[in-house]
């Protein structure tokens, strides 16, 4: 079935099904879902070539995908990405990686906009003062940060968790069991995300009187070697923490092996609380103690990510909203009051 054929037998014009198909917002809801719903009836596809000229949009959604011999894939972009596939693909939408060198993606930014290849790009992991976030606010392009970008003056939309508000309130359970050294396995300290972990922890201890003590900061990759090394040193030293956050279940599971190699026990030894980005394949009640957590879905925030940039490409979406999700703690077995 071609436009024309759909067209008729909804008695709509072409141009009207067109917009419709595409998202325009002067299509009201109740005749886009019909013309939605028959498409997806008889099996209608907008011919990719002809929709682009009609429209002047690809339907791609485009991200710069930095690499290098310093950059890994970890599973938490993977699982962020399934979200945000999911979304686009059941919206038409593609995704369009663009391999960029990791210290000059702006050159790849500024590529893919000037050769209009997508409708509108993401861009994750910020750090402070992000220059893709400068660069990309000034391209003209629809775009949404995944995470925030703090030393910019100007707002720019972005999806992100309380990354600060959860880490204070881990932080703050453990003080209230009465834990006074604590210890942070965090994430690549430059960037936002564990930046804000380690000012909730902070926060949270000085209420108490409290301080992170010296060296009781570990900044890694957040893989389960790095989590190990890290448990390893900080339980090895004299004033070894009897409480640890740590940013991934990821790095948590090299926590606990930690603790068992060096015949310590959990939570009896020392309490645990970790990041749950929720994979499918690692849950927390699944851990020979089940882990106390502080939890937000990643593949619901991928998704989310793709949702407004579908509305920002149709014009649904206008503006420099952030949105920020609070974030749950879920209190299992892997905490208890300090030993005296």
């Amino acid at each position: 079935m071609n436009l024309k054929q759909l067209s008729h037998m909804l008695a709509l014009s072409q141009t009207t099904v067109s917009r419709a198909l595409n998202g325009y917002p002067e299509v009201n809801e109740e005749t886009r879902r019909r013309v939605i719903d028959a498409a997806k009836r008889h099996g209608y596809r907008p011919n990719p070539s002809a929709r682009r000229l009609a429209t002047g949009k690809t339907g791609m959604i485009g991200y710069v995908l930095p690499t290098g011999t310093t950059v890994d894939i970890d599973p938490h972009f993977v699982e962020f990405l399934s979200g945000l596939g999911d979304y686009a693909r059941s919206h038409e939408l593609d995704l369009v990686l663009s391999p960029a060198d990791a210290d000059d993606q702006e050159t790849t930014y500024r590529r893919i906009v000037a050769n209009r290849q997508v409708d509108a790009v993401y861009i994750s992991s910020p750090r402070p003062a992000d220059r893709r976030v400068a660069l990309v606010s000034t391209l003209g392009i629809p775009f949404i940060v995944h995470g925030r970008s703090e030393g910019l003056d100007f707002d720019y939309p972005y999806t992100d968790i309380d990354n600060e508000g959860a880490f204070h309130e881990a932080a703050r359970l453990l003080v209230q069991l009465g834990h006074r050294r604590l210890a942070l396995i965090n994430g690549d300290d430059r960037e936002t995300f564990a930046i804000h972990r380690e000012r909730g922890v902070r926060r949270a201890l000085a209420a108490s009187g409290l301080a992170l003590g010296e060296g009781h900061v570990c900044s890694l990759a957040m893989t389960e070697e790095n989590g190990y090394r890290a448990a390893r040193r900080l339980l090895e030293r004299s004033d070894a923490p009897t409480a640890i956050a740590c940013s991934s279940l990821i790095m948590a599971l090299g926590v606990v092996r930690a603790a068992r190699d060096l015949g310590l026990t959990i939570p009896g030894d020392l309490s645990l609380i970790a990041h749950d980005d929720v994979f499918p394949w690692l849950k927390p009640e699944n851990f020979s103690v089940p882990l106390s957590t502080t939890r937000s879905p990643i593949r619901l925030a991928g998704a989310r990510v793709a949702e407004r940039l579908a509305a920002r490409i149709s014009g649904l979406e206008e503006g420099a909203r952030g949105e920020v999700w609070p974030v749950d703690l879920v209190v299992r077995g892997s905490v208890a009051g300090a030993r005296a």
